[in-house]
């Protein structure tokens, strides 16, 4: 039955694409962000979820686990510290200067959302976080994974992550440039858009907060090769912080 539901959310992230977010500049003093960088306060989703995080912050350290594939690796920084990870760390320690914050990179390229679950009990266990940032949903749409095996693979994920009683955040996949040369990414946004819609079904299902990426990346066109790299898969340093500009400005507001 939970599977035929999100199935049935395929029919409705066109729908979500076509909600106006609102843009707003970003005070973000950690990091660069592009001028060019629209930061939407409406693309990150609390759910009733972080009260586990909101009190390791009052306690005064909160620990983050980062897993998924590629993007949460940082593949296609110029640099690590220009990734993701860590410019997210260091745009919640300057968010939250009393309490210690650390943000734990164990993002692997090519993972499918099976290949993170299989190891996610094993990286709880080793890092004991308050919260997981889970980056799911890209590379089983390239690979042609059904959405139905994506929806099997995260109630697996689903139950590891509530049996540790932490706190989640879900992030969907990433789009691809419309004009790729790559052949074998051509109409794959149609593809990515019905996951990302049912991540953000899955998230509101679970209450747990989650992270747009797919919708909000349509307003980076501006920002070099709109924030992806020479690829056409791994972002750019603009679109690393472009992006943890947005998942910053929105976690952080959640947290307070």
């Amino acid at each position: 039955m939970r599977q035929a539901a999100a199935v049935a959310a395929l029919l409705v992230p066109l729908a979500l694409g076509a909600c106006s977010t609102g843009m707003t500049t970003t005070s973000i003093r950690a990091f660069d962000v592009p001028a060019a960088c629209p930061v939407a306060g409406a693309v990150f989703h609390e759910n009733g979820a972080l009260d586990r995080s909101r009190a390791a912050l009052a306690s005064g350290e909160l620990t983050i686990l980062a897993v998924g594939s590629s993007s949460i690796e940082g593949v296609g920084a110029s640099a690590r510290e220009l990734s993701y990870v860590p410019l997210v760390e260091a745009g919640l320690r300057e968010a939250f200067p009393s309490a210690t914050v650390t943000v734990v990179n164990r993002g692997i390229g090519g993972e499918t959302t099976a290949d993170t679950v299989n190891r996610l009990k094993t990286e709880i266990d080793a890092h004991h976080p308050d919260l997981v940032l889970w980056q799911l949903g890209t590379n089983d749409m390239l690979r042609d994974l059904t959405l139905a095996q994506v929806v099997a693979d995260f109630d697996r994920g689903r139950d590891i992550l509530d049996a540790a009683g932490v706190d989640v955040v879900l992030i969907d996949p990433q789009r691809l440039p419309e004009q790729t040369e790559n052949a074998g990414f051509r109409g794959r946004n149609a593809l990515l858009s019905g996951v990302s819609g049912t991540i953000t079904y899955l998230g509101e299902r679970e209450g747990y907060a989650v992270a747009q990426r797919f919708i909000p990346m349509s307003g980076w066109g501006a920002l070099p090769h709109g924030g992806v790299g020479p690829d056409d898969l791994h972002l750019n340093d603009a679109g690393y912080a472009c992006w943890a500009a947005q998942t910053v400005t929105g976690l952080s507001a959640a947290l307070r």
